[in-house]
């Protein structure tokens, strides 16, 4: 499985979701589509005193961290729509070798 490059731009919003906006790391990164030690990663560099909890975040640690922030969802929807495009190459390369092994095997 190839591995997934993520821009500066979306790694600056993740962790803004979670110093500015009161987000957990955890729920960031699940409404994200990431790994939670991903994001704390990133936030690493920003120092300890930054790196908020759930328990510290306000009423926005319950909900959806891609929602509310237009920029992260509008990166997220880029990202799954090249997602989107690679598993329909994937799934026509898979349909013509099934082709291919069936004309061996009748």
């Amino acid at each position: 499985m190839a591995r997934r490059e993520f821009t500066q731009q979306f790694r600056e919003q993740a962790c803004r979701l979670v110093l500015q906006e009161g987000y957990s790391p955890s729920k960031a990164a699940k409404s994200l589509g990431i790994w939670e030690s991903t994001l704390r990663y990133w936030l690493r560099p920003r120092g300890p005193a930054d790196q908020r909890t759930a328990e510290q975040g306000g009423p926005a640690a319950r909900g959806d961290a891609a929602a509310a922030d237009p920029k992260a969802m509008a990166i997220q929807i880029r990202e799954l729509e090249a997602k989107v495009r690679r598993l329909e190459m994937e799934k026509e390369i898979l349909k013509k070798a099934t082709a291919y092994f069936a004309t061996l095997h009748p």
